[in-house]
């Protein structure tokens, strides 16, 4: 594992506990030698991931749409960025290139990048981690929300574990290094695929 992706707010949070969430995870992944995939915002917890990272002697790469490199929100210090033209493109390219995929808290930009990496790796597109950083309890509803579906098999029980979740970076990074990711959702019985 070399890059883990980063899906986070744009904004700072009503607590600075989030700030100190992302400044550790920044920590961490430098810590570790792994590179941040990220949006490429200077902005809310999006620029402090990046920063942390970067201070910390690590490496930053970022992905960001073209019209908001023109509302001059782009990270000037990056190791890396990558200018694409739409939002798509912008998800499809850090999924090409993270190894994983950390979710800190953020607001429905978050969670469409979060469900929509989380059911690619339902459908077998990848095999690669999915992780929430729970700082301050953030993701306690979401998690409560998977429960609930599988409960109702709405989700199939081997996926409800797929979202790993830790309220500490370390805790999290960890957990990837020992995931397995579930075969293949499929509506075909084990007789039918003989």
């Amino acid at each position: 594992m070399e890059k883990i992706a980063v899906f986070c707010g744009s904004s700072a949070g009503a607590s600075d506990v989030y700030r100190q969430g992302a400044v550790a995870l920044g920590k961490e992944l430098a810590a570790r030698g792994l590179t941040l995939v990220y949006g490429g915002s200077s902005v809310g917890l999006m620029g402090s991931v990046a920063d942390s990272v970067l201070e910390h002697g690590g490496q930053a790469i970022g992905v960001l749409p073209v019209f908001l490199e023109n509302r001059e929100i782009a990270h000037k210090n990056l190791s890396q960025l990558f200018v694409v033209d739409s939002m798509h493109e912008r998800k499809a390219k850090m999924a090409e290139l993270a190894d994983g995929f950390v979710v800190m808290p953020g607001g429905t930009g978050t969670m469409d990048e979060f469900f929509e990496i989380f059911t690619w790796a339902q459908l077998g597109l990848h095999s690669k981690p999915c992780g929430l950083l729970n700082i301050n309890h953030y993701y306690d509803p979401l998690i409560a929300m998977f429960n609930h579906m599988a409960d109702e098999q709405f989700l199939q029980e081997k996926y409800r574990s797929m979202a790993l979740a830790d309220t500490t970076a370390k805790g999290l990074l960890d957990q990837f290094l020992t995931y397995e990711a579930p075969t293949v959702k499929t509506f075909m019985t084990t007789e039918q695929q003989v």
